[in-house]
């Protein structure tokens, strides 16, 4: 019988944009930063901190997610006047704890993502629109160099979600993505996948700039059964609060 110590694990050393995270965190509570105080810029955090900008604004990127901050668009970031982080830290939980299931995952992806799509062509700004052009022509280039790209194949989904402005759809979704990356590099792997990707993101774009929910509901729904299909040989079946019904 193994000794008990045996059942726990080293302790990860925690990523630099986690430790900029926790430090940001910890000035709120603190009172250093209150309720509708802006921050610095990224560069001026950067510096202080010591640490790149990229791991900063991934911080940022953490913290908006959660309902920290607010970004509001041509004028800076800025504590958020009521934080999201209390009301969906119990679903976040649950969520963690059921990584390991990823056809429930992508059940309940398949569930949100397409009402996302909705909401973004509702109310997407031509700056978001804009974003998530260049990460699909970022994407593009890597896959040209070789590259899977997934690594910008989650920011697309990340920006969709901001462009709906609800912040707690924002941090549900950001949870749902981190954990499935697994199965999203496992997909993207495979030879034509990331192109029919990229098309079907284009399908949504395209919908959500003409303003056009249905047609990113009903494209992004595709695009995720198009992917269970792939992954686990079987799709859902769902119909949408709109009537859609979609099946493959």
């Amino acid at each position: 019988m193994k000794h008990k110590s045996q059942m726990f694990k080293p302790i990860k050393k925690a990523k630099v944009y986690e430790e900029i995270v926790a430090k940001i965190k910890d000035m709120v509570e603190k009172g250093r930063f209150k309720s509708g105080d802006q921050l610095p810029v990224e560069r001026e955090l950067a510096e202080v901190f010591r640490v790149s900008r990229s791991s900063v604004r991934e911080a940022l990127r953490s913290l908006e997610s959660q309902g920290f901050i607010e970004s509001r668009q041509g004028n800076g970031t800025y504590i958020a006047s009521q934080p999201v982080e209390s009301l969906v830290s119990p679903l976040a939980s649950v969520i963690l704890s059921e990584k390991d299931d990823q056809m429930e995952l992508f059940e309940m992806r398949r569930m949100i993502e397409p009402d996302l799509a909705y909401l973004a062509a509702e109310r997407a700004t031509a700056e978001e629109v804009a974003m998530m052009e260049e990460v699909l022509n970022l994407q593009e280039e890597k896959l040209a160099r070789g590259e899977s790209g997934t690594d910008v194949d989650r920011n697309f989904h990340y920006i969709m979600a901001r462009a709906t402005k609800n912040k707690v759809l924002l941090r549900i979704t950001d949870n749902i993505i981190d954990l499935l990356a697994e199965s999203r590099e496992q997909y993207l792997q495979v030879e034509g996948r990331p192109q029919k990707s990229i098309l079907r993101h284009r399908e949504v774009l395209e919908a959500i700039r003409a303003g056009d929910p249905e047609r990113a509901e009903k494209c992004m729904l595709e695009h995720l059964m198009d992917i269970e299909t792939s992954l686990f040989g079987v799709a859902g079946r769902r119909r949408s609060k709109r009537g859609i019904v979609t099946s493959l």
